[in-house]
């Protein structure tokens, strides 16, 4: 080494050393306080100390929870309630004449006039279970588990277009770039898996969703905690697998070194994104050696596959359910299907026939099979779309989207299974009996998973949002 070089070298440690105790003489006394607490509180403070290293690590809700984690079955289209859960004899009797003119009294829809006549259900209902819920002819295999099952008849929203609807229902809003609800899941709680992602996404429909990413996006919360797309076939997330030529070690070593990289600029920013890039990229080598384990199908016997109708190798719904029940067993959060095939303007009689032989059997199989694994009293089933369709025709056979009356319904996780909740007026035009807006299944939903939905919140822009805004109740007729 050159004298000038060893001049260089002591002049940079030297202006380390000093900028260091000069800028982060208090940041070293908080480390030896942090570590002087992890020593004295135990377990709530080395949990505090993980979360500060890793996003996605497990945290305790602000109070006892009945749920620990989600899967939401999303039916992206709206589904007819008149249909599937909302029996309307009434209906049935003024099929093809125009409805009461103090119905349709400043109501708007988004195709048809008031001009548009009555339609009667085109299936039949019959009570099933001790419950007596009544269910359409379509639901045979949900007729099988309606007593763990609560079917709310009373959903209302405000939107009345697909995109802002499907938005509103996973975000809480109408607008593009808030956080979704499995987004605001694992902000809070973390998630129970080291090896996958908190949130992970599946769709099955015959098209996209019409909100898009926004739907499981994290918006101005860190991108730790938004929704992973999986695939139903070949590699479950794009680029999984090592291209050719590159081994496992030489992997291993390029991460490093890029670890080594973000961890200098975050060290000097103290950016949270770069906090979250460091993660992915550790997560994603993890799940390489994972990953086709969880998504092997073939693994599960032939009665489980044959219970869900799933084919392994093949992407559909019922797949996508059972290896949903696959992956919360391996700690993962929130899982979420979206199933875009619900939206019948038009042929809605073939049309339902269809989508229910698509998604019926493999929904009410995974209720049926996380009681029997002991997984379905804390975890939470929903099944729903984004509002429901009009009782006035469109077209020949078809309906119109209706934001005013649709049904849902949720099982395990602290649910009241066995129970019908709300009612709508003759038609199905109207809730009538215990409203429940899209905030208050939201206020109900993170109150099953143990938070005040008041106060689980992210301060941005100078302001604390919240999944609820400034709304919500929860229903504690829902509550077990």
């Amino acid at each position: 080494m050159t004298s000038g070089e060893h001049f260089f070298n002591t002049l940079r440690q030297q202006i380390t050393r000093r900028w260091f105790f000069q800028d982060c003489g208090m940041k070293l006394g908080a480390m030896a306080m942090a570590a002087l607490l992890r020593e004295s509180l135990g377990p709530a403070a080395a949990q505090a100390a993980a979360v500060s290293t890793d996003p996605m690590a497990p945290r305790q809700p602000q109070f006892p929870a009945k749920a620990k984690r989600v899967i939401y079955l999303f039916q992206a289209g709206a589904p007819s309630h008149l249909e599937l859960f909302d029996r309307k004899p009434e209906l049935e009797k003024f099929d093809g004449k125009l409805p009461p003119p103090e119905l349709l009294q400043g109501y708007r829809a988004a195709f048809i006039t008031p001009n548009s006549k009555l339609l009667g259900p085109r299936f039949k209902f019959a009570k099933h279970g001790q419950s007596g819920a009544e269910i359409s002819e379509l639901l045979t295999n949900l007729a099988d588990v309606v007593d763990d099952i609560a079917i709310i008849k009373s959903m209302k929203t405000d939107a009345f277009n697909h995109a802002p609807g499907q938005i509103m229902m996973n975000t809480g809003t109408q607008q593009f770039g808030r956080p979704s609800m499995g987004s605001w899941v694992t902000y809070g709680l973390g998630s129970e898996s080291q090896d996958l992602p908190g949130y992970v996404v599946f769709s099955t429909g015959h098209k996209g969703t019409s909100g898009g990413a926004s739907n499981w996006g994290s918006g101005f919360l860190p991108t730790s905690f938004q929704g992973v797309p999986f695939r139903g076939q070949g590699d479950p997330v794009l680029y999984l697998s090592n291209p050719t030529g590159v081994d496992n070690r030489t992997q291993r070593d390029t991460l490093d070194a890029i670890k080594a990289l973000n961890q200098q600029r975050l060290d000097l920013v103290g950016d949270p994104e770069i906090a979250t890039r460091i993660n992915s990229f550790e997560l994603a080598f993890r799940m390489q050696g994972v990953t086709p384990e969880v998504m092997d199908l073939t693994r599960e016997s032939p009665q489980t596959l044959a219970m869900y109708g799933a084919e392994p190798g093949k992407s559909n719904y019922a797949n996508a359910c059972l290896l949903a029940r696959r992956l919360i067993e391996k700690g993962v959060r929130f899982v979420q299907i979206f199933h875009e095939a619900w939206d019948h303007h038009g042929g809605l009689t073939s049309g339902l026939k269809s989508v229910c032989g698509e998604t019926e059997r493999a929904s009410a199989a995974l209720v049926k099979d996380l009681k029997q694994r002991g997984l379905l009293d804390d975890t939470l089933v929903i099944w729903g779309g984004e509002f429901g369709r009009t009782p006035m025709v469109q077209g020949a056979d078809g309906r119109d989207h209706h934001p005013n009356c649709f049904s849902m319904w949720l099982a395990g996780g602290g649910i009241k299974p066995g129970m019908t909740l709300g009612a709508s007026d003759d038609f199905g035009f109207n809730v009538t009996e215990d409203p429940v807006h899209v905030h208050d299944l939201h206020a109900t939903i993170l109150h099953l998973l143990g938070f005040d939905h008041k106060k689980l919140t992210y301060r941005f822009q100078g302001r604390d949002f919240r999944l609820t805004d400034v709304h919500g109740e929860v229903v504690k007729k829902l509550l077990a």
